[in-house]
């Protein structure tokens, strides 16, 4: 924090539908309960979105250049903030903090029908239903169980091609 500042960080908000009900893929420490979105911190001065698709390919990305998914980041859901050295993280910034520590940023990430994923050996991609997120705080934390809430300004559909 005394070299570069406030941490930004970015993390994407990636929809599947299963049995026609959207889920959330998350990431999770195999051997733990632990979830979060895929992402990750800037570097300083790295341009948001072209920072979450790198992080994005680290995480899910295929070694092979050619297999690397065309992330198609979409509009921004939600900022955190984290006013301290503390794990809590607000929905806004309290008016008193001049310095807060974190930003963090969610987006939407528009997958295509047959994207590739790659997930690393030690991490398990799980598909979380939304309703399972909504208002489970004490299984998901404050952000991820918020994301059915905002969600909730966008009207989403499954489309199918046949």
């Amino acid at each position: 924090y005394m070299k570069y500042g406030m941490r930004t960080t970015v993390e994407g908000i990636l929809v599947v539908y299963e049995r026609n009900h959207p889920h959330l893929l998350l990431l999770q420490i195999i051997g733990s309960t632990f979830y979060k979105l895929p992402g990750g911190r800037l570097k300083p001065g790295e341009n948001e979105i072209e920072g979450l698709k790198r992080k994005l390919t680290s995480k899910l990305g295929s070694n092979y250049p050619e297999l690397v998914p065309d992330w198609k980041i979409g509009e921004r859901v939600a900022t955190w903030w984290r006013p301290n050295f503390e794990d809590v993280m607000y929905p806004y910034c309290p008016p008193h903090i001049t310095k807060p520590k974190e930003r963090k940023m969610i987006y939407m990430v528009h997958l295509s029908e047959n994207e590739r994923i790659v997930v690393p050996e030690n991490i398990q991609l799980v598909a979380v239903p939304l309703f399972e997120l909504y208002d489970n705080v004490q299984n998901y934390g404050a952000v991820l169980s918020s994301i059915p809430q905002q969600l909730s300004r966008f009207e989403l559909r499954r489309i199918i091609n046949n």
